[in-house]
């Protein structure tokens, strides 16, 4: 039963009906060209289809086998338009006699969510508006405007890195004014005419970020290239296996070094041309070269072309130490390990963690100093996260997950002493094991 061979008969039987599966036949479909899901009860054979997933194919393969209900719900604003497109990859249900939910995971708390979720929709935190987006884009040209009315001064390279920033920060929730205004040249615009990247690589690694937050092989933001052991297995794994690309017992010392200056000017900076090529993602591709058209139309004929190069890589070298030290804050010094297959709450929560709220962080940091809202919740407004919070602190409480919140300065500390304790891990088990 459940045999990818026997899908046409069990659909088309008969006796007219779908098939039912246990949970044991379902989690035998989780390898590339033969991969099934399930949501809210129903199972479906993703095998074919995606590669035509508008996600990415990667991250659906990341649910292979498992009940992907909360997942879906979290990434798709429009579930009933979803559900649609569906319809023709239901293959069955789970049989009557199996649990909603796979892998023991907690029923009770699975279901406060939902109803969390659904109290939080009737509350209106999940509309946009489209003012707070129009602010913040009109902040970004300002900024811009700013900078090239002061080529002459070294205010300039000051505001090219404030805008990059704020620009950064916009993309990340920019997908929802997408969703109020149907303008899909207003997400073009402000999400990769300010960065010269390229939108369908940024869903592509995002997507998966928040689908499988620190868990190795299916976050990229978790594959350091060797480069770096992090969490608390990783450095075992690799020192028992004598693996030392790099002496990773002061990678607490080389990650200023390597990690906040490189990520931007020159490993995102290669990867996104290579996967703009790689994919054929030409219309990203032409947006991208548009940005380098218009930087150095503007500031070679006041800098000429060397200056203008180095005042480009000296702000990527800046926004990249921006980027990383607030997006690593709240995922580097928490839990790091390989697919534990829990629910949705209980994985965003131990992988994430909070800044607590000031006018400064929630600028700084784009309102992703609110980024348990944000990975619970990514398509809810960062506007609204304040508005969310303690809904969601006060069901962490009733089943005793930790909700963690923290200063700026400590998050940004945390980050240096989980590198060292990782390195020390390494270490020890590189000499002893």
């Amino acid at each position: 039963m459940g045999g990818g061979g026997q899908q046409t008969d069990r659909i088309t039987g008969t006796n007219g009906r779908f098939g039912t599966y246990t949970w044991e036949e379902v989690q035998k479909h989780t390898k590339s060209g033969d991969q099934w899901i399930v949501v809210e009860r129903k199972v479906y054979n993703v095998s074919q289809w995606v590669k035509r997933h508008p996600g990415g194919l990667r991250i659906i393969g990341h649910y292979a086998g498992e009940d992907a209900t909360e997942a879906f719900t979290a990434f798709h604003p429009d579930l009933q338009l979803v559900r649609k497109y569906m319809k023709p990859l239901l293959i069955g249900e789970l049989e009557a006699s199996e649990p909603s939910q796979d892998c023991q995971k907690n029923a009770a708390l699975v279901e406060d969510f939902r109803a969390l979720r659904e109290h939080l929709e009737a509350e209106g935190c999940f509309k946009n508006q489209p003012l707070f987006f129009l602010l913040h884009l009109g902040h970004i040209l300002l900024l811009e405007a700013i900078a090239l009315m002061l080529v002459w001064s070294a205010v300039c390279m000051v505001m090219k890195v404030a805008t990059y920033k704020t620009s950064k920060f916009v993309r990340v929730s920019v997908g929802n004014l997408f969703w109020a205004v149907s303008a899909s040249d207003v997400f073009v615009f402000v999400r990769v005419c300010p960065q010269g990247a390229s939108a369908g690589w940024w869903n592509h690694r995002h997507f998966q970020h928040h689908a499988k937050p620190n868990v190795f092989k299916k976050d990229p933001d978790v594959n350091m290239l060797n480069a770096f052991v992090v969490g608390k297995v990783q450095p075992v794994e690799y020192g028992v296996k004598k693996i030392k690309h790099l002496p990773y017992n002061h990678q607490h010392k080389y990650f200023f070094f390597v990690g906040p200056p490189l990520l931007i000017p020159v490993y995102f900076q290669f990867q996104i041309f290579h996967n703009m090529i790689l994919h054929g993602l030409w219309v990203d591709l032409a947006w991208c070269i548009s940005y380098y058209v218009r930087y150095f139309l503007c500031y070679t004929q006041f800098y000429g072309v060397f200056w203008a190069v180095i005042l480009f890589n000296f702000v990527r070298f800046m926004e990249s130490h921006w980027f990383v030290w607030v997006t690593q804050m709240s995922h580097i010094p928490m839990n790091i390990d390989y697919e534990k297959h829990q629910d949705w709450l209980s994985m965003q929560l131990v992988a994430t963690c909070n800044i607590e709220q000031s006018p400064f962080n929630d600028w700084f940091s784009g309102h992703l100093n609110f980024q348990i809202e944000h990975h619970l919740f990514p398509t809810m407004p960062r506007h609204n996260y304040w508005r969310a919070a303690p809904h969601v602190r006060a069901l962490c409480d009733k089943y005793g997950v930790k909700y963690q919140e923290k200063t700026l300065y400590g998050a940004f500390a945390d980050i240096i002493r989980s590198l060292e304790k990782s390195g020390e891990l390494w270490l020890d088990a590189y000499l002893n094991k």
